[in-house]
């Protein structure tokens, strides 16, 4: 099984991220990460997708999401040419004894301690999946209470596959 990550570009419209998802469940596609928000100009939103399959299935997942109305521009993004990340908000159980503790690993990982309750620290990290995991891997020696994660987002590198439309 490949991997593949899709960037579209589309329209900012009601009902774009439904006949996006409504395409892959159609055809039986499994979206493994989806993350949507506007772009600088407003009239656009950025789609990125990733999901998996043989290259036929890749393939033909690109053809048929070129094929939709709305959607302006796909690009794929490799991951020598291009930036990933994602997000991550952890809420861990943590007493006053155990907070230090669970500040050290967010040190580590350059995270953020975003939120400081009576007995638990909400903690929030962006990077690569790896990092991500690495740092839930390190947390599981408290309990996890709540886990939010928003999948990959990422763009191409440099200016040269920029694209601009009317």
């Amino acid at each position: 099984m490949e991997r593949i990550v899709l960037s579209l570009l589309v329209d900012n419209t009601s009902g774009v991220l439904s006949r996006v998802a409504g395409l892959f469940s159609r055809r039986g596609y499994n979206i493994e990460s989806l993350t949507v928000g506007v772009t600088a100009d407003e009239r656009y939103s950025r789609v990125t997708v990733v999901s998996t399959g043989d290259e036929e299935i890749l393939d033909q997942i690109q053809k048929q999401l070129g094929k939709l109305e709305d959607v302006r521009d796909i690009k794929e993004l490799k991951p020598g040419n291009s930036v990933y990340r994602e997000l991550i908000l952890v809420k861990v159980s943590a007493n006053a004894s155990e907070r230090q503790a669970v500040c050290a690993i967010a040190d580590i990982f350059r995270a953020t301690i975003v939120d400081v309750g009576k007995d638990s620290l909400t903690v929030m990290l962006t990077g690569d999946q790896s990092k991500l995991d690495a740092l839930i891997n390190l947390l599981e020696d408290y309990e996890i209470l709540e886990l939010a994660r928003t999948g990959l987002t990422g763009l191409s590198r440099g200016s040269d596959d920029v694209r601009h439309l009317p």
